[in-house]
């Protein structure tokens, strides 16, 4: 048996494991694993399974992670994000959805330092549900808004999966950082010219907001403060060649701790947040082991390089293959988790993009932008479960209902983006 139909069936066989609701990280080791041995010998495969996790645990980018990590779980836990959602309220005040335009500010300001889609969902919807819903919002609008400004996280930088991205694919964390920034503020705004299209739609989903004069909305920015002074710290120390993204993502961390401290978090609750940023470490990390064990066997089967030159002996347009790719991402973003899903393909897909000349920043943040659409998009879409989790009173289907329209917007964002490139490259 080839190589090459082995790796077609390793793929098989990992699809297989899924539906089976193997967790990704064991699917990925098993099928890297065992496909390896096929195609090279079983001592072999054991000497991959030896290294692997050294090389993956001792890498210094992935370091990173759990500092982002940290940083958005000690957010969470200080009361930063409340004091956001009750600052972007006041300066929204007396708007027509005023508190669902405060919403998605809070989530993209939020998402700036935690760095992840799932944080930003599950804590904006602790804080701003249950405002939404005393102040008389539809549930739909609600839910639907927590679950689309949660999909931010994923792509304003420091970004959870643009690092992973960058990492699979060596390139420059700070490029994909920069490359990511247009696209994410694209998306804060859009969301916010979403609300407000409803609101003349369907004025009955939401009443105004009560009015806040100029003073209070001046004195409201000191809630924004911290949450700006993490930020600017981490990317202005960044490009100005201060520290590396992985110093960059400490040092955010000990700010947000010190502020967590100054707001009288104890060492009870400091000690919880470590906790809870080394299980969702162990979770991420364990993902990154299964998926470098799984391109070692999807680099010896040669099977990402049978299908570059399969389809780049296609008679098509470039533009028809990375949108093929990119409706792949969409289907399975459906199904997925979005580090699951980076992490299971781009090693695949990687080969395919660079023989075909398409450049690895822009494409990068195409991808994770389709991977943001996956998580609020059924059957699945993990950010409408979570808040489903959050809100056991509240429906799926009033959840998928509220999230449509933010779902088209960022369907016009995408193909802003691959209209014209520059909007993505254009601070690299």
């Amino acid at each position: 048996m080839s190589s090459e139909m082995i790796g077609g069936l390793g793929l098989i066989g990992l699809l297989v494991l899924l539906v089976l609701r193997v967790p990704v990280a064991l699917a990925m080791l098993i099928v890297g694993v065992v496909g390896f041995a096929q195609v090279i010998s079983w001592g072999a495969a054991v000497s991959m399974v030896k290294s692997v996790p050294v090389d993956v645990l001792s890498s210094y980018s992935f370091s990173a992670i759990p500092m982002f990590i940290l940083m958005g779980v000690l957010a969470a836990h200080s009361g930063m994000a409340g004091m956001l959602f009750n600052s972007t309220r006041v300066m929204c005040g007396g708007w027509k959805g005023g508190m669902a335009i405060a919403t998605v500010g809070s989530c993209g300001v939020f998402s700036a330092i935690s760095g992840s889609s799932l944080a930003t969902a599950s804590t904006m919807t602790r804080v701003a549900l249950p405002e939404m819903e005393k102040h008389g919002y539809a549930r739909s609008l609600a839910t639907g808004t927590l679950a689309a400004g949660g999909t931010l996280g994923i792509m304003i930088p420091p970004s959870i999966a643009l690092l992973i991205y960058a990492v699979i694919t060596e390139q420059s964390v700070g490029d994909m950082f920069a490359a990511g920034l247009i696209p994410g503020l694209m998306g804060l705004l859009f969301y916010a010219l979403t609300v407000t299209v409803v609101m003349r739609l369907k004025p009955e989903l939401a009443v105004p907001g009560e009015p806040s004069s100029a003073l209070e909305k001046l004195k409201s920015i000191a809630g924004l403060v911290p949450f700006f002074t993490v930020f600017v710290i981490i990317i202005f120390g960044i490009y100005q060649g201060m520290f590396t993204p992985t110093e960059g993502a400490a040092v955010g961390a000990f700010a947000t701790m010190l502020y967590a401290l100054y707001k009288g978090m104890r060492l009870a609750g400091l000690w919880r947040s470590v906790q809870e940023t080394l299980a969702l470490s162990a979770v991420v990390f364990f993902m990154l082991m299964g998926a470098e064990t799984l391109g070692y066997f999807i680099s010896v089967s040669r099977i990402s390089f049978s299908i570059s030159q399969f389809l780049g002996g296609l008679d098509v347009p470039t533009i028809f293959i990375l949108l093929l790719i990119l409706l792949m991402y969409f289907v399975l973003g459906m199904f997925m988790d979005s580090i699951a899903m980076l992490v299971i393909t781009v090693p695949v897909v990687f080969p395919i993009i660079t023989m075909l000349g398409i450049d690895p920043i822009w494409f990068g943040i195409l991808t994770v932008l389709t991977v943001e659409l996956g998580l609020v998009t059924p059957p699945v879409g993990m950010n409408v479960f979570v808040i489903k989790a959050m809100a056991p009173h509240v429906k799926l289907g009033e959840i998928y209902r509220g999230v449509a329209p933010f779902i088209v917007a960022d369907l016009l964002r995408l193909v802003l983006l691959i209209a014209f490139p520059v909007l993505t490259l254009w601070l690299i």
